[in-house]
């Protein structure tokens, strides 16, 4: 990735989102060229000149400080997300979090397949990476998505299963708005991971494959996805709706478990009971999946 373009190439998407009127300032007049701000409203909301936003958006101004970077997310309206982005494509470290690299070969302890397996016949659960690499899951996830641990290796990532697995589209009742937010998730874990070969291989596989995705990626769009609703048509069980949390592992800094629940008394609660029901493994408690390195 070369982070210099990257960081144009964000402020420009950011800036050209907002109105004047968004912004809370009222510009001069005159024709628009190009939608949102120019860049001189956005040096002007954030206390710099002309000149040096201009320098920024070009890659020009390696040795940015903090203060110069929170005046501007402020003034492009920057969520806690987009500006934590913004730091790492500037390559500083926001004041008060941590900036992880994954080490060595990913391994899920113990403790964390124990709790999937107690999650086995109420809640679907995956245990995933930066890069969404599907690091572990339990049985009723797999019964209502697919079995990752039946594919091959490299296949078993989650953004690759709903991007580029035919069954995908017809799981995913809003595959476009969930696809586009896999992508988001992976723009982020690309500013965060520049140098991650096998996400930067991914990326790369994706743009070629899926027709939708260079439009999403040249959106600019970063998002943890932390939680959300999905809503699914399931080939045995019929139509479900469900909410999503993912929950970081402090212990394990690049591992999170995506749970999924119902809403209690639901039809679609009584459905993922059915789900279980039928599909139970006849051994609770199953052999944990051989781990395998990524990248």
């Amino acid at each position: 990735m070369n982070r210099n373009g990257e960081l144009g190439d964000f402020l420009r998407s950011r800036r050209a989102r907002l109105r004047p009127e968004d912004a809370g300032a009222a510009f001069g007049g005159g024709a628009r060229r190009v939608p949102g701000l120019r860049r001189e409203e956005v040096a002007h909301l954030a206390g710099v000149s002309t000149d040096y936003y201009a320098r920024l958006e070009q890659g020009r101004h390696p040795h940015v400080s903090e203060t110069v970077l929170e005046a501007v997310a402020r003034a492009l309206r920057l969520d806690d997300t987009e500006r934590g982005y913004l730091f790492e494509l500037a390559r500083t470290k926001p004041p008060g979090t941590d900036r992880h690299r994954p080490a060595g070969v990913p391994r899920v302890r113990p403790a964390i397949h124990q709790m999937l397996d107690v999650l086995n016949d109420v809640s679907p659960a995956l245990v995933l990476n930066h890069r969404s690499d599907v690091l572990a899951v339990n049985h009723l996830a797999k019964a209502l998505i697919t079995d990752f641990d039946a594919l091959p290796h490299r296949d078993r990532n989650f953004a690759r299963f709903v991007l580029l697995h035919p069954s995908a589209r017809d799981l995913f009742q809003d595959w476009d708005q969930i696809a586009e937010a896999f992508v988001a998730s992976l723009r982020l874990a690309a500013g965060r991971h520049p140098d991650d070969r096998v996400l930067n291989e991914l990326v790369g596989e994706l743009s070629i494959k899926v027709p939708e995705f260079s439009t999403w990626w040249a959106g600019h769009r970063v998002d943890q996805c932390a939680h959300g609703t999905q809503r699914l048509v399931h080939p045995v069980v019929g139509e479900l709706t469900l909410t999503y949390e993912t929950l970081a592992l402090p212990a394990d800094p690049d591992q999170s478990i995506v749970l999924y629940t119902t809403e209690p008394s639901s039809a679609s609660a009584e459905t993922l009971r059915l789900l279980a029901s039928w599909t139970i493994p006849t051994n609770t408690h199953e052999a944990a999946p051989s781990q395998v390195p990524y990248g």
